[in-house]
């Protein structure tokens, strides 16, 4: 459990910050990279690869993005939580497109809420399939919060990494889309 700082903000006013500096940034992109620049990366096992073996055409694709993209009946994702939500959403490509809100303090999203193809492509997907520049389109796709810090690192690469592993293996997907926001 992560230590209360006394000088720390309540969370509303956290939260306008984080709305703020997410509109400043997109205004004025030097501002992001200068954000960009002052953060460490974390390092992480190295990743495993593994190569595509079938051809796309062939391919059934699933889309994990960490948009903070979910369904609107949905629990919303915990945006209280200055380490921020390791959960995921599990997303229903047939419906997502007409049922879904964004839930993230961390970028501006307005563009999103318009067109969610920007942050997580599902209808050109399900062009590509109509197309059969892709095998399949899984019905499953997978959705997080894209800002997690302290103790979440650990249940994000041990608690939910696996699951959503396990649930695109038995969904047998053979190629998977990140999409950042």
């Amino acid at each position: 459990m992560r230590k209360k700082n006394r000088f720390e903000a309540p969370v509303a006013i956290r939260r306008l910050i984080h709305q703020g500096i997410a509109r400043l940034t997109t205004y004025w992109p030097y501002l992001s990279k200068k954000l960009i620049e002052a953060f460490k990366p974390l390092a992480f096992y190295k990743s495993p690869w593994v190569d595509v073996t079938k051809p796309l055409n062939e391919s059934k694709i699933a889309v994990v993005t960490t948009a903070g993209l979910h369904h609107r009946e949905q629990p919303a994702f915990n945006m209280a939580d200055s380490d921020g939500d390791p959960t995921y959403r599990i997303l229903n490509a047939a419906s997502i497109e007409n049922d879904f809100t964004i839930t993230h303090d961390y970028y501006d999203h307005r563009d999103a809420d318009k067109d969610i193809n920007i942050v997580f492509p599902i209808t050109r997907l399900k062009e590509m399939a109509a197309a059969g520049c892709i095998g399949a389109l899984a019905e499953r796709h997978i959705s997080f919060m894209g800002h997690i810090d302290g103790n979440h690192i650990d249940t994000l690469k041990n608690q939910a990494a696996p699951q959503v592993a396990t649930l695109l293996k038995k969904d047998e997907v053979d190629v998977v889309l990140l999409t950042p926001a």
